[in-house]
């Protein structure tokens, strides 16, 4: 079963069937940069198949020039594994990345995560393997991939929430990623949701994403632990408080951990408010969560869904499903490389000459 994109819209007929396939140069190279590992992979433009998948460690302290120079020699490697002529066989680029971005002049203006500032990502990948590029953001690049092939399949409206070493948001819309007025649209991370609470790495206070992303899950497990609660988590880590990760935490709660079980729930309402404003601002059909979180099952997922349920507006809550992501390793590389493609369809949509009227001249 083809797995090309869908048409841009009911004014593009037949587009979705329009790829690079057709100029002989199948592949898209997808590349998805975390703050803790960096993805690369090359995606089919007609079949969404994924070849030459890899993953490394993002090692943001070498700074900027640093990781994208890893990347291009990623990029390289990958291809030659997976037996792909990058010259000749791949169309181009997508690149996903913690924002606030430019995506026109692929730029990041800033990302806490990486200690990044007006830095040209873009063309710094895409110069030396002489390709062309798209930007976008993780999380969209993410919510991207999940519509497409993954659990959003088919729908009309879809929310994403990624929680990672941040948290991230993303909103799709009839195919269509909703950038907002100036590319920062769905960063639900820099929420607030409590007002003069924690300070988040943007320098805001109260941000979910101070409460809720991977280290920030750890920090509070370790403030209680610090403060005198009992838990199999310090023997986890050794009696090492600082080893503590959010992964250390979904384990203890699959063992039974009553002090890791109460971190988690509390995770799971401080995500569930965020979610409540967005199901009640945007009414999706479905929202999908994204992240290591999501091991947890249920202990994760029934909490975060009541506190929903208590907070959005009935009609939203009804009509909308709050899943885990299927695409749990590899959503970030098949959005970026739909992206590029959805840009691909566009320039050739806007290039092409007018339908026939059907008349004689």
């Amino acid at each position: 079963m083809s797995a090309a994109l869908p048409p841009l819209s009911a004014g593009s007929p037949g587009l979705g069937s329009v790829t690079p396939a057709s100029e002989g140069r199948p592949w898209v190279a997808g590349i998805d940069v975390g703050g803790t590992t960096i993805s690369v992979g090359f995606v089919h433009s007609e079949t969404g198949a994924l070849n030459g998948f890899t993953v490394e460690p993002t090692l943001a302290e070498e700074g900027g020039e640093g990781v994208t120079a890893r990347i291009v020699s990623l990029v390289r490697r990958a291809a030659a594994e997976a037996g792909l002529d990058l010259g000749a066989e791949v169309a181009g680029i997508g690149i996903g990345c913690p924002g606030p971005l430019d995506r026109g002049s692929g730029i990041v203006l800033t990302t806490p995560n990486l200690g990044w500032a007006d830095f040209p990502v873009r063309d710094l990948i895409a110069g030396p393997l002489g390709l062309p590029a798209v930007l976008d953001n993780d999380a969209n690049c993410a919510a991207f991939g999940e519509w497409w092939l993954g659990a959003g399949r088919g729908s009309h409206s879809l929310v994403a929430l990624t929680v990672g070493t941040g948290v991230g948001g993303a909103i799709v819309v009839n195919g269509r990623v909703w950038h907002g007025a100036s590319d920062a649209a769905g960063e639900i991370g820099h929420m607030t949701i409590n007002y003069g609470g924690r300070r988040c790495k943007c320098g805001n206070y109260g941000c979910l994403e101070a409460y809720a992303s991977g280290p920030n899950i750890a920090a509070r497990a370790r403030e209680g632990l610090e403060a005198g609660e009992t838990s199999a988590l310090s023997g986890i880590v050794d009696g090492d408080l600082d080893r503590l990760t959010a992964a250390h935490i979904s384990e203890a709660v699959l063992e039974g951990d009553p002090f890791a079980t109460q971190v988690l729930q509390e995770t799971a309402r401080y995500l569930g408010v965020g979610l409540a404003n967005l199901i009640n601002l945007v009414n999706p059909e479905i929202v999908v969560v994204f992240g290591g979180v999501t091991s947890a099952g249920e202990h994760l997922l029934d909490p975060l869904q009541n506190e929903v349920r208590r907070r959005a507006f009935l009609p939203a809550v009804s009509a909308c499903k709050i899943v885990p992501a299927e695409r749990t390793d590899d959503a970030g590389v098949l959005g970026a490389a739909g992206l590029f493609l959805r840009q691909w369809q566009r320039e050739r949509a806007e290039s092409a000459p007018p339908p026939a009227s059907g008349r004689d001249s």
